[in-house]
């Protein structure tokens, strides 16, 4: 790709699953998106004190971004906050473990990457809702991850209800 080639630029929302260091200044992030699924960024900058994205790409972070899609990984340009889950999360220990369990397990179930998974955002925001606001248990919302994520075969959708693991 040449420097004069326009790079594709789209919008998307997400949920940030987790953050790896990449180099002094920047980091790559793992989002699950409502349109486009799992999808890999660095974020130029963000570990510098004076970044325009500062906290709002860290894990637990429902984020409306503007990504360039790049050769192998794509480039956040623009983040916007529409909701931090995190402090509500990270201050009560069981609520945090179930958090940190439903992000890895989104990010796992969705292995490829830029691959729809409109079903699986959802559950993960309804999940972390859940948690800050604490209308369940941790451990209902635990339970309840793993038996939703599979609304194939084990999800009682017809009746509304879940039905349990076998």
């Amino acid at each position: 790709m040449s420097a004069h080639t326009p790079k594709a630029l789209y919008r998307d929302e997400g949920i940030v699953l987790r953050t790896q260091k990449l180099g002094e200044a920047d980091r790559i992030v793992t989002v699950l998106t409502r349109r486009t699924g799992k999808v890999r960024a660095v974020a130029k900058g963000v570990r510098r004190t004076k970044s325009k994205f500062g906290a709002r790409l860290e894990p637990f972070t429902h984020v409306d971004l503007q990504l360039y899609t790049g050769r192998n990984l794509d480039i956040v340009s623009q983040v916007e906050s529409i909701r931090s889950y995190g402090q509500e999360v990270v201050t009560d220990y069981p609520a945090y473990t179930a958090g940190t369990a439903v992000l890895e397990t989104a990010d796992r179930l969705t292995a490829e990457e830029k691959e729809p998974a409109l079903r699986m955002f959802l559950l993960v925001v309804g999940a972390l809702r859940t948690l800050g606001e604490r209308t369940h248990s941790p451990g209902l919302v635990l339970d309840a991850f793993p038996a939703a994520r599979d609304v194939g075969g084990r999800l009682g959708a017809r009746a509304g209800r879940l039905r349990p693991l076998r």
